[in-house]
Parts: C-alpha cells; structure tokens; sequence
C-alpha cells in the first residue's frame, strides 16, 4: 500500500512539472498553426505584421499598448473569409489590427483552417 502511494505521488509531482514548463514555455512563444500556411513561416508572418503596423495616433496620444485578437477562416484556396475582432485594446487599434490581418497573403493550405492571429502594439518600439 505504501509503494502505492509513493508511486502516484512521483507521478502526480511529475507530471505538474510537465504542466508547468509547458506553460512556462508557451507564455513566451506564441503558437500559431496557420503561420505553416504564410510564406517563410511564423517569423516572417509576425515580422510582417510588425512591418505594417501604423500605430493609431490616438492609441500613441493616449499610450494604449497591448494586443488585439482577430480571428479568421483559411479556405482550402487561400483566401480570407469571416475575420472578426474577437480582442480590442480601443483608440484604434482594433481597425489597424483587422487592416493587417486582411492584408496577409497566405498559401492554400487544401483544408479550412479556423485561426486566430494576435497583432501586438507596442510603444516600446
């Protein structure tokens, strides 16, 4: 009964450590599996967000920084359809967010893909 215990308490301290470094790690790197779609991959899909941002001067007048959500569907062909803004930081920045995200260009990927991109605004920058 005691090797029992023993047991599934090594086990259950293992597998929270397991949680905790996958969440560690997905808190500092963002997954997102329609960027295997855009040409050159994650890093050139955020790098060309961040190239076309044009930060809203009210949201820089009023120093709104953070990140807006737009979600979208992937046709089997390529195109864009349904986005929506499912985050909205204000002072503008949700209508710059949807602007980027209609303007990507992705692959066809052969299957719809339901995708959510988060556009990150940053004064720091």
């Amino acid at each position: 009964m005691r090797n029992k215990l023993m047991f599934l308490l090594f086990f259950a301290l293992l597998v929270s450590s397991v949680t905790i470094a996958q969440t560690s790690a997905s808190s500092n790197e963002r997954v997102l599996p329609v960027a295997e779609h855009y040409e050159g991959g994650r890093e050139a899909l955020l790098a060309d967000i961040q190239k076309n941002l044009q930060y809203p001067p009210m949201a820089k007048r009023n120093r709104v920084h953070g990140e807006c959500v737009v979600a979208f569907t992937l046709e089997e062909n390529g195109k864009m359809i349904n986005q929506k803004l499912i985050k909205n930081i204000g002072a503008g920045c949700g209508e710059e967010a949807m602007r980027i995200v209609r303007s990507l260009k992705f692959k066809a990927p052969g299957y719809r893909v339901d995708a959510t991109i988060p556009v990150r605004f940053d004064l720091q920058k």
